[in-house]
């Protein structure tokens, strides 16, 4: 266990360092990911991945996968690395971290009445969960681990809930990522007409994530109140 903990706070400082690098270095950083192609993208990946079972808010990191590869591919390389993250962090709060997160959560009345739907309908809550914000992502990674949730409905449930939140983001970076090329090169008429284009479909984008947001929210108020109400009074 505490070999664990000491391999995990290695890799939390090295990934401290490496943002502290990043923040200096960036633009280089990023045209070096995208000129190693296949490569660039399971680098990013992994780093992702890592950062998800550190805890370390991945909101940054998606908004920089987006502008180095686009909205379709961005997605497709956070989309996965998001649900591996999760999934080994549900994993590990299962196992190495249970009795921790227990003491932790022991006596959180949300996670009590969250643990209840679960056991009822494990796809369809956790699928929820991923939609609303009501519950933290980092948090909620490992203390699903602790439910009799199965880890074929975790997975599938946190891929389709986290897909429009990854979308929304990645498609932020790709806008960023051409007005930064636009100011910088100048895209002539051509470009700056595809870039109106990504604005539209970014604009669409969180139209619809918000639209989803809150019909998730309501839909889980239905089907586990006492866990929304919960977070309501806390």
């Amino acid at each position: 266990m505490k070999k664990i903990l000491l391999f995990l706070l290695v890799i939390g400082a090295a990934l401290a360092a490496w943002f502290l690098y990043l923040q200096d270095n960036l633009p280089a950083f990023m045209e070096w990911v995208r000129g190693q192609g296949l490569a660039g993208a399971v680098i990013v990946g992994l780093g992702y991945v890592v950062a998800t079972v550190l805890m370390i808010p991945g909101s940054l990191i998606t908004i920089m996968i987006g502008a180095i590869y686009g909205p379709w591919l961005g997605t497709a390389v956070v989309s996965p690395a998001s649900v591996v993250g999760a999934t080994l962090a549900f994993l590990l709060g299962r196992s190495v971290f249970r009795s921790s997160i227990e003491l932790k959560m022991g006596n959180n009345p949300k996670f009590h009445a969250l643990t209840t739907a679960v056991e009822k309908e494990g796809l369809k809550i956790i699928t929820l969960v991923r939609l609303s914000p009501i519950f933290p992502f980092s948090i909620v990674n490992y203390a699903f681990g602790l439910t009799r949730a199965k880890l074929s409905h975790y997975v599938l449930g946190s891929f389709i809930g986290m897909l429009p939140g990854t979308l929304m983001y990645v498609y932020l970076g790709a806008a960023v990522g051409d007005i930064t090329k636009l100011a910088s090169e100048g895209l002539g008429d051509t470009g700056a007409a595809g870039l109106w284009l990504k604005y539209g479909g970014l604009a669409a984008t969180i139209v619809v994530t918000v639209f989803v947001t809150k019909a998730a929210k309501k839909a889980l108020a239905e089907a586990a109140p006492d866990a929304v109400s919960a977070e309501k009074e806390s």
